[in-house]
């Protein structure tokens, strides 16, 4: 099963895909340490990444996701995937792909942005995120304002359902 985590920046993906990822025995991965150096760059310098910026950064993730596959592991994924086009990079080929969007208060997530010490995305591009953002029409969508316990525990509610990855 590969389980990718999603939405903009402050609603909590890495910490939520962590510890899904701890539930369910899979790897973890964080998207953002496999940006390249020139995208963290730009978006310290507050300006927002594009697609010629994103795709190679997708593809990577891609092929590290089919790497930890061939080991055997299931995957969890914290990654913005704001849109389709990003989505089906990730899913390309994979039958059991399965996105969690996690959604927020334009104003919750800018406020947890500017909490937050020694990561290289600025409160000040939140809103490009936003505008960038196309929300899925197949995904598991949980509000972040939640506890991470709260909704680690709605996602894998969700994923043990029939037809969601669970027993069918």
């Amino acid at each position: 099963m590969i389980v990718i985590v999603m939405g903009v920046s402050g609603a909590g993906k890495s910490t939520v895909g962590a510890l899904l990822a701890a539930a369910l025995g899979a790897a973890f991965i964080d998207g953002d340490d496999a940006h390249p150096k020139a995208n963290i760059e730009k978006m310290r310098a507050g300006a927002p990444l594009d697609d010629a910026d994103r795709l190679p950064w997708l593809r990577d993730l891609a092929r590290t996701i089919d790497a930890s596959r061939a080991e055997g592991a299931d995957v969890v994924l914290a990654c913005s995937a704001l849109k389709a086009r990003y989505r089906d990079v990730l899913a390309a080929g994979r039958t059991d792909v399965h996105f969690v969007h996690l959604t927020g208060d334009e104003a919750l997530l800018r406020r947890r942005l500017e909490d937050r010490a020694g990561h290289f995305m600025p409160a000040g591009l939140l809103a490009s995120q936003f505008a960038d953002l196309e929300e899925p029409s197949e995904a598991i969508v949980v509000d972040a304002a939640q506890a991470p316990e709260e909704i680690v525990a709605a996602v894998l509610d969700a994923l043990s359902r029939p037809g969601r990855g669970g027993s069918e």
